[in-house]
């Protein structure tokens, strides 16, 4: 019996210092493949766009979610409900400015992974640093990733203010009326990985 249990001890102590040596593994995203759709609101209605990952990747050990980290090229946002080319020009002009993304001093925004909670199957609720115009919180969103596909999705709900992103918000200003614009706004992520 003796012998039996110490079989045992031995083999659980080599599987832990096994297990012990393997690190995660990253799975690039494919860039030109996976898109980043935003939306923000306000009183009178909403607009919706595009940013593009400038690069990215996922942490998987198993095949399941662990990490990741994520960079978005700012200076590629897009408007894309706007149809009037010189009211499309205007209003991504002045999200790109100062009012908002400040883009010509902080061309990137990143998202960094710091806790996975497995939610059973490819589905997992995420906690991550989100560094926007220089500012860093943290954020929680669902998310889902197959790694028979290589794909993944999230929608990620964003508080501007946290972001010193004041232009229009009711946190900020009073009297605003129907000019008032939504603190929250929401990115749409589809990833897809390299093969």
């Amino acid at each position: 019996m003796k012998t039996v249990k110490f079989f045992a001890a031995a083999l659980a102590a080599t599987m832990l210092f096994v297990n012990a040596g393997k690190k995660p593994t990253p799975v690039k995203v494919d860039t030109a493949k996976s898109s980043v759709i935003w939306l923000g609101k306000k009183v009178t209605g909403e607009h919706t766009g595009t940013i593009a990952l400038k690069d990215g990747q996922l942490l998987l050990d198993g095949g399941k979610l662990v990490g990741g980290n994520f960079t978005m090229d700012m200076s590629t946002l897009k408007v894309t409900d706007v149809k009037d080319e010189k009211m499309n020009t205007k209003l991504k002009t002045h999200l790109e400015g100062e009012d908002f993304f400040g883009v010509a001093n902080h061309p990137t925004s990143t998202l960094k992974i710091t806790k996975v909670t497995p939610k059973g199957g490819n589905n997992y609720d995420v906690t991550g640093d989100l560094t926007i115009k220089g500012k860093t919180n943290a954020v929680m969103f669902p998310a889902t990733v197959d790694p028979k596909t290589g794909t993944g999705t999230a929608k990620i709900k964003i508080d501007r203010s946290k972001y010193d992103i004041r232009y229009g918000s009711k946190s900020f200003f009073d009297n605003l009326g129907d000019k008032a614009i939504n603190d929250d706004f929401e990115l749409d992520v589809n990833l897809a990985t390299t093969k």
